[in-house]
């Protein structure tokens, strides 16, 4: 987002307003300087949710360190408000998911299984919307099952596969969302995929099969109610609940990779600029996003000062 006043105010008007009064000070590290970055204003953007809000804060400090001028726009309500900002040009920076570009803003029906041919497809398509896609982080923020720590124990549980393998069919108890269990990439065709046919005396029977809030999910998984629960993979109730979640070893929920986003004029202006953002991704992965995304949801910490403390940690920045 251009950095004028007239855009903040108008955007103050429709409920949207710069996260913070000002973007923390801090010193180059691994992330090295850009010659000339001093010149140019960049808007930073990010949805509303704790893992946008975190990876929109390392976004703004990692463009900071470079040497630009930043304003951060994080926590922008919505998903489309967020991508039209990139893709109208009034933010410049900002990270996104290979599945949701390919299936929800690109409306392709079908993943592509292969996360680096599926970054690869979003990454040509989205060129003619003038955004460059930098390199995608190891965070797979996308759909899996979870059991509790006794339960994997007790049935020797690490894959998806497991489930048909080694669960008997009268423990096996699923919890899903409502949207999940009518889902096209859901749970009736998650499944078939998986060999477990549903309403069956050999697969899961209908009555095996909860409807559920999302915190009710977890909370049954994480007491053992349910046996297996429906999860997002990098949400921080993971580790809280201290939960195991199952491999999707046939592939069949799409990738959701965290990946930095440019507007293309930045990118040819700036050569160096996915560089210095791919010092971040490399150093993510779904684990890190869990320990992060827990200590913003759980233990109630700021965002930004959860960012910014990962990040001096990675020697990536140093405090200003």
């Amino acid at each position: 987002m251009p950095a004028g006043a007239a855009l903040l105010l108008g955007l103050s008007g429709c409920g949207l307003a710069p996260s913070t009064s000002a973007v923390p000070e801090v010193r180059p590290a691994t992330i090295a300087a850009i010659d000339g970055a001093g010149d140019r204003e960049v808007t930073v953007t990010s949805k509303n949710f704790t893992e946008q809000i975190i990876l929109g804060k390392m976004a703004v400090l990692t463009a900071k360190a470079a040497g630009f001028d930043v304003t951060d726009m994080t926590n922008v309500p919505g998903s489309v408000p967020s991508r039209n900002m990139l893709v109208d040009g009034d933010a410049q920076i900002g990270w996104e998911y290979t599945g949701t570009a390919w299936l929800t803003y690109m409306g392709h029906e079908q993943a592509l299984p292969d996360a680096e041919q599926q970054w690869q497809a979003v990454k040509d398509e989205d060129a003619a919307n003038g955004l460059d896609w930098g390199r995608p982080s190891a965070v797979n923020n996308t759909y899996a099952f979870a059991v509790n720590q006794e339960t994997a124990r007790k049935y020797g549980l690490k894959t998806m596969d497991d489930i048909r393998t080694k669960v008997p069919v009268q423990d096996r108890q699923f919890c899903v969302e409502s949207e999940f269990n009518s889902r096209q990439d859901g749970m009736n065709p998650f499944l078939q995929a998986y060999g477990i046919p549903r309403g069956s005396a050999d697969g899961v029977p209908e009555a095996n099969v909860s409807v559920m809030d999302t915190g009710s999910i977890y909370a049954a998984t994480g007491s053992g109610d349910c046996t297996f629960g429906e999860v997002f993979t990098t949400d921080g109730r993971i580790p809280a609940l201290d939960l195991v979640v199952l491999q999707d070893t046939r592939r069949f929920f799409p990738q959701y990779n965290a990946s930095p986003v440019f507007n293309a004029q930045l990118v040819r202006d700036y050569p160096q600029l996915p560089e210095r953002f791919q010092e971040v991704a490399e150093r993510l992965s779904d684990d890190t996003m869990r320990s992060l995304n827990y200590q913003v949801d759980v233990e109630g910490k700021d965002p930004g000062d959860v960012a910014e403390q990962w990040m001096v940690d990675q020697d990536l920045i140093k405090e200003g």
